[in-house]
């Protein structure tokens, strides 16, 4: 099994993890003894139910704003709420969670105005569900240790924030259907992934286009990559191929790419219509 070699997170060098895992467990108790669902209490406080459950196993870290609409859906009388300061000290230590190789682009993802993603391969990670992450790096090779594999899931859900502050940036992703006919994970998990990605492309700060098998034009059929441009800066790109990364700041690369993912989308189905390509997708599983 591969171990993957990584700095130490501040959250276990502190000891602010176990914080979030007794917060988690403390919720999951109060959720359960008032007798709502997951998905009832995210819908009563504006989560989803991946977050909640992701918050209960204490792989995602509870906000102030969610501790204080869950403190009086839940009935708590001030508990939940007399954690804030110690979450937004700990929040305030955080530090990025991710694998050294990886950090510089990590930094640059949660500081970015806009994202633009191009994926024939698989679900970009963040649209990935939990479930069909895991099916992802549960078939990884060489195989990594279980330990591994949670701490790269909770790495990837923690990389979904960036979709929850308000302004956030804006997000494009085109994605090959060769990507999304593929059952990943099984039966359950692709039809909870292609929902996910249903419920993510209709934000308003987000489009999703698809590009049919059918189009006899795909200019970026080497690979998927990534345009990002971080707040008052220039745009860069960013490719990984088997876990080597790149991340490219020569203006006329960058360009180049910038070129290709325009042609991708207009050879791509307008968001509307991938939207629903998506919802007959499901309809047929």
């Amino acid at each position: 099994m591969e171990k993957e070699v990584r700095p130490e997170r501040p959250a276990e060098s502190d000891g602010t993890a176990h914080l979030f895992r007794a917060l988690g467990k403390m919720i999951k108790v109060l959720r359960e003894r008032t007798g709502l669902s997951q998905k009832e209490l995210g819908l009563a406080t504006h989560c989803g139910e991946d977050l909640i459950s992701a918050m209960e196993r204490g792989v995602r870290t509870p906000q102030p704003e969610f501790l204080a609409l869950a403190d009086d859906v839940l009935g708590a009388g001030g508990l939940l709420r007399a954690t804030i300061g110690e979450v937004r000290e700990a929040l305030a230590k955080a530090r990025t969670r991710h694998p050294e190789w990886y950090r510089g682009y990590a930094n640059l993802e949660a500081a970015a105005s806009q994202i633009y993603d191009y994926n024939n391969q698989t679900v970009p990670g963040l649209l990935q569900t939990e479930a069909y992450a895991r099916a992802i790096f549960a078939q990884w090779r060489p195989l990594l240790s279980e330990e591994t594999v949670e701490k790269r899931i909770a790495d990837r859900l923690d990389r979904q924030k960036i979709f929850e502050p308000w302004p956030s940036p804006t997000f494009h992703f085109i994605l090959d259907e060769s990507a999304l006919m593929r059952p990943i994970g099984g039966r359950d998990v692709h039809r909870e992934q292609l929902q996910a990605l249903l419920r993510i492309g209709r934000l308003r700060t987000v489009q999703l286009q698809l590009v049919p098998l059918d189009r006899t034009e795909q200019p970026s059929i080497d690979g998927p990559f990534t345009l990002i441009t971080p707040k008052g800066k220039q745009q860069l790109a960013y490719l990984e191929i088997h876990g080597y990364p790149r991340l490219i700041t020569e203006p006329e690369e960058v360009r180049a790419l910038a070129v290709r993912y325009g042609i991708m989308q207009s050879v791509a189905l307008t968001p509307g219509e991938s939207l629903a390509a998506i919802e007959k997708m499901l309809g047929e599983r």
